[in-house]
């Protein structure tokens, strides 16, 4: 059974991966390789099982907004959306904005300051251990957010609390908007960070489905009250050549025939 739902993980990947590119080339304001870096992780989560857009148990807190939209092929693959919404992406007046927020289906926070999501996913997670409600709370985070305090407050709030219900994603990709985030402010390596604060880390190959489905495994099956990390290390506009090897990819945008290309080559 798991071989099994591994497999489909592995389909739905490349199902996500093609429809964020096509959502790219309708909404070309989107972020495009920053959303190619979360493909795996989004995949994982929902096939595998660890949560839904119909869970009413946990909740998921998008903090990564700009590398997002990867979400909007899953909503539909739900029922939630249907195509035609993908095809409106950015337009006036459609159900889905160039980047996840609440105006969106089932998106229950804004992540377009960046460094926020982290804090909320605290509040949740212990509003959640005082009234003895079983559930996790999921947060992706980006590790160029880990530039703000806001983010550092949040790990040592977790902490000091013992939120082993919280479970961090971070996509690992070393990129952000400005650049190489080590010449920026080199936070790295972001594990040994957490564990100072008493995290629960689990470092991994951000695309890999075995290993992030491992890793969410133990991550919602050991409580020892450390919060939980997982720290996705990731290839920034993964699938296409430009994006993966360019520092200033953040603010890349592809064309018509280069997102055409990306398809062809993710098909073969």
């Amino acid at each position: 059974m798991e071989n099994d739902t591994l497999n489909i993980t592995r389909e739905k990947a490349s199902f996500i991966r093609k429809e964020t590119l096509l959502l790219h080339k309708r909404a070309p304001a989107t972020r495009i390789a920053s959303a190619l870096s979360t493909v795996e992780i989004f995949a994982t989560l929902f096939y595998g099982g660890f949560y839904s857009f119909n869970d009413d148990r946990n909740r998921l807190l998008i903090s990564k907004a700009h590398g997002s939209f990867s979400l909007y092929p899953i909503l539909f693959d739900s029922g939630i959306i249907t195509y035609k919404d993908l095809e409106d992406i950015g337009k006036t007046g459609a159900v889905l904005g160039t980047i996840p927020d609440c105006n969106a289906p089932k998106i229950i926070n804004n992540g377009g300051a960046l460094g926020n999501g982290l804090g909320v996913g605290c509040g949740i997670a212990k509003a959640f251990k005082n009234l003895g409600k079983k559930g996790f709370v999921f947060v992706l985070i980006g590790d160029g957010e880990c530039n703000e305090g806001a983010v550092w407050e949040a790990i040592s709030f977790a902490g000091t609390h013992k939120l082993d219900n919280l479970i961090a994603i971070f996509d690992d990709n070393k990129k952000s908007m400005m650049g190489e985030q080590s010449g920026i402010l080199n936070v790295f390596p972001i594990t040994e960070k957490l564990n100072l604060f008493d995290w629960e880390t689990y470092d991994i190959d951000g695309h890999d489905i075995n290993s992030l489905y491992d890793s969410l495994s133990k991550a919602t099956t050991e409580f020892n009250g450390r919060p939980k990390a997982i720290v996705a290390n990731t290839i920034k506009g993964k699938g296409v050549t430009k994006l993966e090897e360019h520092p200033l990819c953040h603010v890349l945008t592809l064309n018509y025939a280069e997102i055409e290309e990306a398809i062809a080559k993710l098909e073969n």
